[in-house]
C-alpha cells in the first residue's frame, strides 16, 4: 500500500484541538492529528513534551480539558478506557506475577467471557504471533525482558484491536534486544495488520519502526511526517536540534546559498522565503561535515571553511564521531575514519550535498 493512499483512508484515530492541563501547566496544548488504519504512528519527542499524555488520552485513561478523540470516525471523548476498542501496552509490561504465560495472555478474554475452546486457540495463535510456543507454562519472572514483552504483546493482540497503544515498550530492554524487537514488532504489525500507535524518546526506535512520526514540544505538535521527511526537511529550530543530532549555524542568505563565514558558504535550501542578506539557521548534519588535518602553522585555505580543535570523539559501530570546536561553535561531525587526536587542528568543511536553511 501505497504511504498517499495509506494516509487518504478514513482515521482509525482522530485527534481534534485536544488539550489538557496539570496545576496550570499545559501537558498537551491544541493538538490535532489522524492515524490512518494499519500504520505504525510515532509520538515522539523530550520528556515532559505530552506525549505519554496524549497516548492516555486516546487510551481512555485520563480525559481533555477541552478537544475530541473519534476511534473509526465515532466520537469517545467521554467513554472510559474499558469502553473503547483500543489496547494499551506499558513500559512495564503489567503481567501477572503468579500467573502462567498462557493465563496471562487469557485474562482478556476471560473477562470478555469468550467460550474456552475459542479461548485456547486465540491464546495458542497470539503466543506462535510471538515466537513463546512451548512456553505456556512459565511464569514471568523465568523469562527474559524480551519474553515478557513478547507475553505483553500477545496478551493484546489475542484481543484483536484495530488500535494498538505502546507506550516506551522497548525501553527496559538492552540495545541489541532492542533493535531485534524492533524487527519483531513490524512483523507482528504487519502480519496483524492492526494499527500501533507507538511512543517513544528515541529517534532511532521511532525511525526504525514508524511509517509517520509526530514530533511534539512542549504541549504541542511540531512537526508531523516520514522519519526522511522529518530529517531532511525539518520546519522548526525545535525539530531541526532533536532529530539528528545536528549542528544549527548562524549564516547570511544569498542567491540559494547560506554564508557561514568568510570564504564557506554552502547550497542550500529553505521551507521558507529568505530573503537576499537576511539572516538563517544552517542545518548541518554530521555525515555532511569533512574533516580533514592541517598543521598547526597553517591556515584555512580560501573557500575550503573553517579550522578548529577535536574537542571529543568517541567510536560507535562503523564510524567515529566527534565534536569540533571553532569560532562559530561546536559543530558534530562523523567520519568513516579517525579524524586525529583530542585537541588536533582540522579543517571544516561541508560536502557536496544541499543543506537546510530555517528562518533564525
Amino acid at each position: 500500500m501505497s504511504m498517499m493512499s495509506h494516509i487518504d483512508q478514513t482515521p482509525v484515530v482522530e485527534v481534534r484541538n485536544v488539550a489538557r492541563s496539570f496545576s496550570g501547566t499545559k501537558a498537551v496544548d491544541g493538538v490535532s492529528l489522524k492515524i490512518a488504519p494499519g500504520e505504525i504512528f510515532g509520538l515522539l519527542g523530550p520528556s515532559g513534551c505530552g506525549k505519554t499524555t496524549l497516548l492516555r488520552l486516546i487510551a481512555g485513561l485520563d480525559r481533555p480539558d477541552i478537544g475530541d478523540i473519534f476511534l473509526a470516525g465515532r466520537e469517545v471523548t467521554a467513554l472510559p478506557a474499558y469502553r473503547r476498542d483500543v489496547h494499551t501496552v506499558f513500559q512495564s509490561y503489567a503481567l501477572f506475577p503468579r500467573m502462567s504465560v498462557a493465563s496471562n495472555v487469557d485474562f482478556g478474554l476471560r473477562a470478555g467471557r469468550m467460550g474456552a475452546p475459542e479461548r485456547r486457540a486465540r491464546v495458542a495463535s497470539g503466543l506462535k504471533l510471538v515466537g513463546l510456543e512451548g512456553k505456556e507454562r512459565r511464569l514471568p519472572h523465568e523469562l527474559s525482558g524480551g519474553e515478557q514483552q513478547r507475553v505483553a504483546l500477545a496478551r493484546a493482540l489475542v484481543n484483536q484491536p484495530p488500535v494498538l497503544l505502546l507506550d516506551e515498550p522497548l525501553a527496559a530492554l538492552d540495545a541489541h534486544l532492542r533493535r531485534e524487537m524492533q524487527t519483531e514488532l513490524r512483523r507482528i504489525q504487519s502480519e496483524t495488520a492492526c494499527t500501533f500507535v507507538l511512543v517513544t524518546h528515541d529517534q532511532d526506535e521511532a525511525f526504525a519502526l514508524c511509517d509517520r512520526v509526530a514530533v511534539m514540544y512542549r504541549g504541542k505538535l511540531a512537526q508531523i511526517g516520514p522519519p526522511e521527511e522529518l530529517y531532511r526537511r525539518p520546519t522548526s529550530v525545535e525539530v531541526a536540534r532533536f532529530i539528528g543530532r545536528s549542528t544549527l549555524l548562524p549564516a547570511i542568505w544569498s542567491r540559494g546559498r547560506a554564508a557561514l563565514a568568510p570564504g564557506w558558504s554552502v547550497a542550500a535550501k529553505s521551507p521558507s522565503s529568505l530573503a537576499e542578506g537576511e539572516t538563517c539557521l544552517v542545518v548541518l548534519r554530521p555525515r555532511q561535515i569533512r574533516l580533514s588535518h592541517i598543521g598547526p602553522d597553517e591556515g584555512t585555505r580560501p573557500g575550503e571553511g573553517i579550522t578548529g580543535q577535536i574537542a571529543h570523539l568517541a567510536f560507535a559501530e562503523d564510524r567515529y564521531e566527534a565534536i569540533i570546536s571553532t569560532r562559530l561553535g561546536s559543530i558534530r561531525a562523523e567520519s568513516a575514519t579517525p579524524p586525529g587526536a583530542v585537541g588536533a587542528t582540522v579543517l571544516v568543511a561541508t560536502d557536496e550535498s544541499e543543506c537546510w536553511a530555517l528562518v533564525s
